[in-house]
C-alpha cells in the first residue's frame, strides 16, 4: 500500500511532474539521517535558517555546496596524529553528509559557525515574472498595464 497513483494529478493539473518526483523519491528514501541534529525555522514570511549542531568540526571540516534544488553540507573530519584514550566519548566525531531539497527561487544567502552550531539563511526570491499580473481582454489594454508596471 506504498505506491501511489498520480493519474489523477496528471488529468487535471500542467506541469506538476516535479511535484510527483519529489513524493518518488521521499517514498525511496527509507530513513532520513540523523546525524547530526539541525533544526528548519521560519524567520519571516520568505525567510528560512537551518541551524546544524557540528561540535567538533572546524570551519575548514564543513563545506556547504548549493545546486540547483539541493543544498549538500559535508563535514569530514582530519585524522588525529596521536591517538587519544577517552573514558567516555559523548561527542561524536563521524564524516556525515547531509542533503535538504530546496524549493523554487529559493537560494542560500549565508553561513556562519558560532558555537559549534552551524546556520544556514536562506532567503526566497520570486522573480517579477512570476508574480500575479492582471491580464486585461483588450490586447491594447495588456500593454498599457504592463507599462504601468514598469
Amino acid at each position: 500500500m506504498r505506491n501511489f497513483d498520480f493519474a489523477p494529478l496528471y488529468r487535471s493539473a500542467i506541469g506538476f511532474d516535479r511535484l510527483a518526483q519529489l513524493f518518488d523519491d521521499a517514498q525511496r528514501t527509507e530513513s532520513a539521517p540523523s546525524y547530526p541534529p539541525y533544526n528548519i525555522e521560519l524567520i519571516a514570511e520568505d525567510k528560512y535558517c537551518i541551524s546544524m549542531a557540528v561540535a567538533g568540526f572546524d570551519r575548514s571540516e564543513l563545506e556547504i555546496e548549493s545546486e540547483r534544488d539541493t543544498l549538500k553540507i559535508t563535514g569530514r573530519k582530519q585524522k588525529e596524529d596521536a591517538p587519544r584514550n577517552f573514558l567516555h566519548r559523548g561527542i561524536a566525531a563521524r564524516d556525515f553528509e547531509h542533503r535538504f531539497r530546496l524549493a523554487d527561487h529559493v537560494k542560500v544567502v549565508s553561513a556562519r559557525l558560532d558555537n559549534g552550531l552551524l546556520n544556514i539563511e536562506l532567503i526566497r526570491e520570486i522573480p517579477e515574472v512570476y508574480k500575479p499580473r492582471r491580464i486585461l481582454i483588450d490586447g491594447e489594454n495588456l500593454q498599457l498595464v504592463q507599462n504601468q508596471a514598469a
